[in-house]
């Protein structure tokens, strides 16, 4: 090798340093590759991602190729750099090599290479998938050797190969990956798609019709105060009852009744004979699987009951899908009978309204791990009956007590979150 020229051997540690730069920026680019998006270009027939997809199928096979050919490289030019430095400063070459050597390997062989493969991780490991496939084919005899040889170590330790990294994402996760997907999906898609997330955590006790606020038809009342209260009605299902709640005998769609009504004609055999029956709902079930339930029973409206089987409120499929899609009624200062905006910015609330209505209709935080009324927030913050006027902060919202009435909290006065967060209690 003395013979041979100076500058054919620099050329050829040139060619090696891009082999190496080529194993180690392909190895970061086809590693950081997103799993996702790759399967979908995959599935669109793109000849890059689908080879890729191929590799990554089996990581061990193709790390195993990359380290081999990378480490070959490497030998390489560690032995030809130390001929190089010998035959030009003899003895003393060796260590000036050496040093030269490894700074060179750590920055054009690693480091830029590397950096280069995950910020242009398509660019780079499309094209390289191309060069894989075919070599992981004629050196398949070597790499399987090593991979033997490695994995018997790895199971040692208790190591098994799971066949491929885990595809299947976390509900958190894919909260996270909804939540920074950025301009790519709007931002009301974004709430939607981590509506139905939340979905799963969020019972049917959480978004209820209190039994208190439930509207129905008595028919133990007098009947022209019946068909007024149908004619002025604003639902289109009503539960009927006699006495009580408890006594419920079905739901009416006034669908069914509306040429009765409009021919003065309805009677209260008409409305029994059209009545559905009850639909009861527990009220532990998970919204999700209450979807599923009112698609799978055809039914749009039931009743919540507790494990005594005692009737706790009302749910609809209209307030389920308001988890999602957020309120259907979206004029402004039409937040519903139980918050009215006041000319000052604030909002009149009434104590029995569900905490995560209130957040739903005006975008707020207050915290839903707790009460799920506010007037049971408020109990809990104070822990005693306020009296009226009192005044305090929930997780920097300003609330004032306005009415209490029979031990609870009737009417609320509420403001926005202050800009700097307090979460002292004041009081007038």
């Amino acid at each position: 090798m003395d013979q041979i020229p100076l500058g054919f051997l620099f050329g050829g540690l040139f060619v090696l340093f891009l082999f190496s730069g080529f194993f180690s920026g392909s190895e970061t680019a086809l590693m950081s590759l997103n799993r996702y998006r790759l399967r979908h270009l995959a599935d669109q027939g793109h000849p890059g991602a689908m080879r890729a997809q191929r590799l990554l199928s089996q990581p061990d096979r193709l790390i195993g190729l990359i380290l081999l050919g990378n480490n070959l490289v490497n030998i390489v030019i560690t032995q030809l750099a130390t001929f190089i430095g010998l035959r030009l400063y003899g003895d003393a070459g060796i260590a000036i090599a050496t040093g030269l050597l490894t700074l060179a390997l750590l920055i054009f062989a690693e480091v830029a290479p590397k950096t280069v493969g995950a910020l242009h991780s398509e660019k780079i490991a499309f094209p390289a998938a191309f060069v894989y496939v075919p070599l992981l084919v004629v050196s398949y005899p070597l790499v399987w050797l090593v991979n033997l040889f490695a994995n018997s170590i790895l199971r040692v330790f208790g190591l098994h190969d799971a066949g491929g990294p885990g595809q299947a994402l976390s509900r958190e996760e894919l909260r996270s990956v909804v939540a920074e997907a950025g301009s790519l999906i709007p931002r009301r898609h974004r709430k939607m798609l981590l509506g139905i997330l939340d979905l799963e955590k969020i019972t049917v006790e959480d978004i209820m019709i209190p039994r208190k606020d439930i509207v129905g038809i008595d028919l133990e009342e007098d009947w022209d105060k019946v068909v007024e209260q149908i004619r002025q009605s604003s639902y289109t299902r009503l539960p009927v009852y006699r006495g009580s709640i408890d006594n419920v005998l079905g739901f009416l769609h006034l669908r069914k009744v509306m040429d009765l009504i409009l021919s003065d004609e309805l009677t209260r055999e008409h409305v029994e004979v059209n009545l559905r029956e009850p639909y009861f709902i527990p009220e532990s079930t998970p919204l999700n699987q209450q979807l599923l339930n009112f698609q799978k029973k055809r039914r749009r409206i039931g009743l919540v009951v507790d494990e005594y089987g005692d009737i706790q409120g009302l749910v609809t499929l209209e307030d389920l899908l308001e988890e999602i899609v957020g309120e259907f009624t979206t004029a402004p200062g039409d937040y519903g009978r139980d918050v009215h905006e006041q000319d000052d910015g604030s909002y009149l609330v009434d104590g029995g309204v569900h905490i995560r209505a209130i957040n739903r209709a005006l975008g707020w935080e207050l915290p839903t791990e707790g009460p799920r009324t506010l007037n049971g927030l408020v109990l809990e913050h104070m822990e005693s009956i306020p009296e009226p006027g009192t005044s305090f902060l929930i997780a920097g919202y300003p609330i004032e007590v306005l009415q209490v009435k029979n031990n609870a909290i009737k009417t609320l006065r509420l403001r926005d979150r202050l800009p700097q967060y307090g979460g002292q209690m004041t009081e007038d």
